[in-house]
Order: C-alpha cells, then sequence, then structure tokens
C-alpha cells in the first residue's frame, strides 16, 4: 500500500511538472490572453457604469420634474386659499402631499444610483490604471525576452564559429608541422649529396695518391700556373 501510494505521488508530481513546464513554455500568451481577459471585464464594468449613470440622470431629471410641480401646486393652493375655497386649497395640499412621497422616492433612488457611480466609476479608474501599469510591464516583459533570445543566438552562433575557428586553427598547425617535416628532409637530403660528393672526391684524390691536406689551396694554384706559363 505504501509503494502504490509513492507511485500515486509520483505520477501526480510528474503530472504538476509536465503542467508547469507548458505554462512555463506558453508563459507570455496566458498573459496576453489574461491581459485580453481583463480589458473585456474592464470594458463591461465601462457598459455597467454607463447603464448606470443614465440611469442616475433619468432619477435627477425625475425629481427636478416633481419638484418643480410642487412648487406649481404650491402657487395652486396659495390662490385658493386668497379665494377663500379652502376645499379646494386641501384637495391641492393632499395633491401636493403625494407628489412630495413621490419625490422622497426618487431621490432615494437618485441617491443610490449616484453612491454606485461613484464607487464604480473609481473601480474603473483603479482597473484602468493597474492594466495600463500591467501592459507596460508586458511590454517590458517581451522586449526582455527577445533581447535574450538574441543574446542566445548570437551566442550559439560564436560558439559555433569559435569552434570552426579552433578546427582550422589546428589544420594550419598540422600543415605548417608538415611544411616543416618536408623543409627538414629536404635539408637532410641536400647535406647527404654533399656528404656524398666530397666523398668520392676524396676517393679519387686518394687513387690518385693525393693525401689530404698535404697542401695549401694556394700552393695547388700556384703549381697549376706555373705549370700553364710552362
Amino acid at each position: 500500500m505504501g509503494i502504490l501510494s509513492k507511485l500515486m505521488t509520483a505520477i501526480r508530481g510528474a503530472a504538476t511538472e509536465a503542467g508547469e513546464a507548458v505554462v512555463d513554455s506558453q508563459a507570455l500568451r496566458i498573459l496576453d490572453q489574461e491581459i485580453r481577459d481583463a480589458s473585456e471585464e474592464l470594458n463591461r464594468s465601462k457598459t455597467a457604469l454607463a447603464n448606470i449613470m443614465a440611469k442616475q440622470k433619468l432619477a435627477t431629471d425625475k425629481c427636478n420634474q416633481l419638484t418643480a410641480k410642487i412648487k406649481e401646486y404650491e402657487q395652486y393652493a396659495g390662490q385658493a386659499l386668497d379665494k377663500g375655497d379652502e376645499a379646494l386649497a386641501v384637495s391641492i395640499a393632499e395633491k401636493i402631499a403625494e407628489l412630495e412621497a413621490q419625490l422622497t422616492s426618487e431621490e432615494e433612488v437618485k441617491t443610490g444610483y449616484t453612491k454606485s457611480v461613484e464607487s464604480l466609476r473609481n473601480a474603473v479608474k483603479h482597473a484602468e490604471s493597474n492594466l495600463k501599469r500591467l501592459k507596460q510591464q508586458v511590454d517590458t516583459v517581451k522586449a526582455t525576452d527577445s533581447v535574450q533570445k538574441a543574446q542566445a543566438a548570437v551566442a550559439a552562433r560564436y560558439s559555433g564559429a569559435n569552434s570552426k575557428m579552433t578546427t582550422a586553427a589546428d589544420s594550419l598547425e598540422r600543415i605548417k608541422q608538415k611544411q616543416a617535416e618536408r623543409a627538414a628532409q629536404m635539408e637532410a637530403a641536400h647535406e647527404l649529396s654533399t656528404e656524398q660528393g666530397d666523398s668520392d672526391l676524396e676517393s679519387k684524390m686518394k687513387a690518385a695518391g693525393i693525401k689530404p691536406n698535404a697542401s695549401s689551396a694556394n700552393d695547388v694554384l700556384a703549381r697549376l700556373k706555373a705549370k700553364k706559363q710552362s
């Protein structure tokens, strides 16, 4: 049971590592999609804000209309009292009370919309600021990634070029070594040829009964010259 449990743990670990490897390899793509999702959410929030602002405006207009209506009926009530028509004045007063109740209700609605607009506007403003900052950071990350990829490519090319240069230098050194060996061989052959020529001359001199170092080269030349003159 313990071995099976460890095997399952190892499998889960391998799956986690594989998942993390996929996430790491697609990090920028995932980040771009997350930013797009955040932008869409922000746009939906702006649409909701616009709708609430429209309702706030309608509620404000309704409150203004009711306020104007109440003032109008207050004038009517005053005129009825001036005419001594108390019954009409009471009816008008009841209408005014009804309008004031409506006004109170509409003001509550307007107040609710106003608070919602203020809260949502702050949230949208904050979200826009965060999204802008996030996009700037993503641009920086992308630029850094591009630079690092370029540096890696240059390093790889330099490494390959350096390896080729090393191979070329080795080949050049081998050629120089071969040339040096051939030069040494030619020099040795020349020395052997010279030594062989001197040996032949000495053999001829010995056969003629001439001993080496018996006379100097100047004496030989003088004797040859005297012979020619005679």
